[in-house]
């Protein structure tokens, strides 16, 4: 009988444990709502950074926007990181982080994340591109031209090759080729939602 009863609560607990991870992953598998009167900025749209982040001319730009609150944007991390690594001799990368509740320097975030990369907190920069939950990848040709705006992968971890999204809009502006046809998950935005950034 405690044999059947221990059982069963294995039973029990394993179904919670179960059903917390699912519940988990399909939230976030969940397009963030887009909000009321959200204008995109469009392909090809110039984009006005100014003095917003410190970026050279004539050299594309990768904009990544980040909440080290959101689990997505955690989740995206070493993704985004390899990115980085791979490609930043030819790219200027850069990250906007998005946070309401903590405030952060530039050098805590660079610390933590191992990045040698400029740090900004100025939202205005998501409104500019159109961005509106974390994480969001933003790709500017050499002109500031908006070039890609979407999410990274369909993944979660970034592990799905087929959807690698904001790699492969890498991949055809540097060698000039035509930009592969996405669906439709690589526009929808996934995360947490700006600009209290909570999912």
């Amino acid at each position: 009988m405690k044999q059947i009863l221990l059982i069963s609560w294995l039973a029990v607990i394993s179904s919670g444990i179960g059903f917390i991870f699912w519940y988990t992953d399909w939230q976030y598998s969940l397009p963030t709502p887009v909000p009321k009167n959200y204008n995109p900025s469009k392909r090809g749209s110039f984009i006005a950074l100014g003095n917003k982040i410190a970026v050279p001319a004539k050299k594309p730009v990768f904009i990544h926007f980040f909440n080290p609150s959101c689990p997505c944007s955690r989740f995206n991390m070493e993704h985004f990181k390899s990115l980085v690594r791979h490609y930043g001799d030819k790219v200027h990368f850069a990250m906007i982080v998005l946070n309401k509740k903590e405030t952060f320097t530039e050098k805590e975030i660079q610390d933590k994340y191992d990045l040698d990369i400029p740090v900004s907190f100025d939202a205005s920069v998501a409104d500019l591109c159109g961005v509106y939950s974390t994480p969001q990848a933003v790709l500017l040709d050499e002109d500031h031209h908006l070039y890609y705006r979407g999410n990274y992968n369909k993944s979660r971890y970034c592990t799905e090759k087929k959807s690698n999204y904001a790699q492969m809009a890498l991949d055809t502006l540097l060698s000039r080729n035509a930009m592969p046809v996405f669906d439709a998950s690589a526009f929808s935005a996934y995360g947490c939602q700006l600009p209290t950034c909570q999912k």
